[in-house]
Formats: C-alpha cells, sequence, structure tokens
C-alpha cells in the first residue's frame, strides 16, 4: 500500500455517489448495524409480550410505537445517507459507531420506558444517533458543494429537532404524548424539506437491499423469540402436543410473510417512479412493516403463555397479538409493493382478503395453536396464489 493509499483509507471528500453505480451491495459496516439495532428490537417486542401477556394492551401497545419509532428512524436515515454518501473511511466509520451506540443507549432505555413510562434514556441514545447524524450531513455540506444546500437543510433541522426532544422532557405529563407525535411529524417533514433544493443521489436497489435485509433480522428476531417460548414451555414437560403445533405454524408463518416480502423485488417499486413521494411513502411506510414484522413474535411468545397457562388472558385476546400484526403486515407489503391498483389481477385482492381472514380467525372456537395454524395455512396459500400469478404473467418468482 502506498502512502498516498493509506491516507486515502483515513479520509476521502465525501460527494454523491451515483444512483446507477453498479454492484452497490450492502457493505459490512452496514450489516454490523443492522444487527447491532436488532438488539433494540428484541428489547422493544420483549417488553410488548410481557406488557401483553399482563393484558395492558393500550399502555403495551403505545409504548412499542413510541420506542420503535426511535429505532427505525434512526436504522432508516443511516441507511438512506449511506446509499448516498458512504465514503467507508475513518471518520465515516467512527460517527457510525457513535450511532449503533446511540442504538444501543435506546435498547438499554426500553424496559424503564414500558414499566415507567421513562423515555429519558432512550432520548438520550436517541438524540446521540441524530447528532451523529448531524456531522455527517455537515461533512457532505463542506465537501460536495452541489449538494450543500440540502446537506445544510438536512443538518440544520435535524439539529432543531433534538433540541425539541430534549425540551419535550421537561413539559408535564399531560402534553407529552401530543408533543411527541408533534415532534414525529417535524422528523418526518426534515427530508421532505431538504430534497426540495436538491434531491439526494441514493441507490434503488441498495436501498430496496438494505429494507430487505432489515426485514430478514427483523424475521429472524421473531423465529428466535418465539423458539425460545417453546422450548421454554416444552422444559416444563407440559402441552407438549400443542405447543409442537404452534412451533410448526410459527415456522410457517414466518417463512411464508419472508416469501411474501421478497417475491415482489423492492428496487422494481422504487425504479418504476423516483418522484419523491413514491420514495418518502415506501421508506416510511415500511415502519408498520419492520413493527408489525417484530410483533409477530411477541404474538407468537402470548399464544404459548396461553398454552401453557402463564397467562390470564381469553382465547380471543390471546390470539389478536399474533393475527393483528400479520393482518397489518400483509396489508403493508401489499401497499408498498404490490400496489392496490394492479390491473384487477386476483393476487391484487389476495393480500387484503387474507389480512380479514387472519383476524377473523382469531374468533374461532379452536385452541389457540390450531388458530395459529389456521392463520399460517391461510397466509402460505396467499403465498401459493401470488407465486402462481407470478408464473402466469411471466413475472421473475422466487
Amino acid at each position: 500500500m502506498t502512502e498516498h493509499s493509506a491516507a486515502r483509507a483515513w479520509y476521502r471528500p465525501m460527494v454523491s455517489r451515483s444512483s446507477d453505480e453498479g454492484h452497490r451491495a450492502s457493505t459490512p459496516l452496514e450489516l454490523l448495524f443492522d444487527l447491532c439495532f436488532v438488539v433494540a428490537v428484541a428489547q422493544a417486542a420483549a417488553s410488548l409480550h410481557h406488557a401483553l401477556t399482563e393484558n395492558h394492551f393500550g399502555s403495551g401497545i403505545l409504548s412499542f410505537l413510541m420506542v420503535f419509532f426511535a429505532i427505525w428512524w434512526g436504522w432508516l436515515n443511516f441507511s438512506w445517507f449511506a446509499s448516498a454518501f458512504d465514503t467507508d473511511d475513518v471518520a465515516y466509520r467512527l460517527a457510525t459507531m457513535v450511532q449503533i451506540a446511540g442504538g444501543l443507549t435506546v435498547a438499554a432505555g426500553v424496559t424503564r420506558a414500558f414499566d415507567t413510562g421513562d423515555y429519558t434514556v432512550i432520548v438520550i441514545g436517541y438524540v446521540l444517533m441524530r447528532l451523529a447524524m448531524v456531522s455527517q450531513w455537515l461533512r457532505a455540506a463542506v465537501t460536495d458543494p452541489p449538494c450543500r444546500t440540502t446537506a445544510l437543510r438536512y443538518a440544520g433541522g435535524i439539529a432543531l429537532v433534538q433540541i425539541l426532544w430534549i425540551a419535550r422532557l421537561a413539559l408535564p405529563d399531560s402534553v407529552l404524548l401530543p408533543s411527541f407525535f408533534l415532534l414525529v411529524l417535524l422528523e418526518f417533514a426534515v427530508p421532505a424539506v431538504a430534497e426540495r433544493t436538491g434531491r439526494t443521489s441514493w441507490h434503488p436497489a441498495h436501498i430496496a437491499e438494505r429494507y430487505g435485509l432489515f426485514t430478514i433480522i427483523v424475521l429472524g428476531e421473531t423465529i428466535l423469540a418465539a423458539t425460545m417460548a417453546i422450548k421454554e414451555g416444552i422444559a416444563a414437560g407440559e402441552h407438549t402436543a400443542a405447543l409442537a403445533v404452534l412451533a410448526a405454524a410459527a415456522l410457517v408463518l414466518v417463512f411464508s410473510l419472508w416469501w411474501l416480502y421478497f417475491d415482489q423485488p423492492g428496487h422494481a417499486r422504487l425504479m418504476r417512479s423516483t418522484t419523491m413521494r413514491t420514495s418518502l411513502s415506501w421508506g416510511y411506510g415500511h415502519y408498520l412493516i419492520f413493527a408489525s414484522a417484530a410483533a409477530v413474535g411477541a404474538g407468537l411468545e402470548v399464544a404459548v403463555d396461553y398454552d401453557t397457562h402463564a397467562t390470564h388472558l381469553g382465547p380471543v385476546m390471546a390470539a389478536l397479538p399474533t393475527t393483528v400484526p400479520v393482518a397489518i403486515y400483509l396489508l403493508s407489503v401489499w401497499l408498498l409493493h404490490i400496489g392496490p391498483t394492479n390491473e384487477c389481477r386476483p393476487i391484487a385482492i389476495g393480500y387484503p382478503v387474507t389480512a380479514v381472514l387472519v383476524l377473523a380467525a382469531s374468533f374461532t372456537p379452536a385452541p389457540i395453536h390450531l388458530t395459529a395454524l389456521l392463520a399460517a395455512a391461510m397466509v402460505a396459500v396467499t403465498v401459493i396464489a401470488r407465486h402462481g400469478d407470478s408464473k402466469t404473467l411471466g413475472e421473475p418468482g422466487i
């Protein structure tokens, strides 16, 4: 390695990468980032499971959605910025390490947020992630003149909202929830306002891959949570047959959810329409996919608790934590990957119909493990229908 190339490894000018760059794949650093963030996802799902098992549905779901926003928004901003400006030099890697530290701090604050409503630790971690992002945008503003105005708008907007997040900690309890949603809207507005002066050159295939990989990781966390719960139930030496059926249902269900997501390449939708509205709706809409995928794991754990008599929930309330997130996942994938106006093809209504049927399965008189198996079977049928429809029309299948 020459002296010049060694110096370049420490620092590279941060300039926009081409949106049609060939062989643009996720980097090892991005994969490490995802794995660290899934720690926070696992903590949020575990806390949701405990809240649902104890019949704290309202507060548990609200806390989960709020905590998950902090995790998802930090991940989203890193991923889109990396798609346009990743230099993979030392400065970039150190800034990413700070963002990882922020994500792990968020994970450390999840239990306290669920149990006592204290979001201080989460705010600290969240602000740490976002300020690291400010430093990245400022660096881009200095070294990429064509993108300077956009980068400065991003940096200024993010910094302003972080000040408001910190100030929110001093507000009375009566306005904490409305102020949360207001600040979420402000966070959403930053990219929309910043990109008006110039679009960043994110890579459609790279972004689709990043979202797909995080979907896989979240589904993997769901499998892990369900497996550990079933393992503990079997170790008790009772209800083995029911738990075996539930385990089979969980595997078929998660595998089917994976299949449906990847049966229609995400980048095809992004490349078909490159408008700001499409990129924002596709990028923001994945909150529902990620959150529902994580919640499925919590729901399956509740089902295990019901089968092993570890909860006092009734059969319907024990089934809904699984069926509701599955239905939301199906509808979200349908809207973002397929589209409701898909030439009136049968598959265009298959997803929402299955979502309704899965929800209806919650109210059947069958034992909960059979309800889960029924729900998994219906999602699997949608996979078969979708795959057959793709082959008929000559689309690429799995």
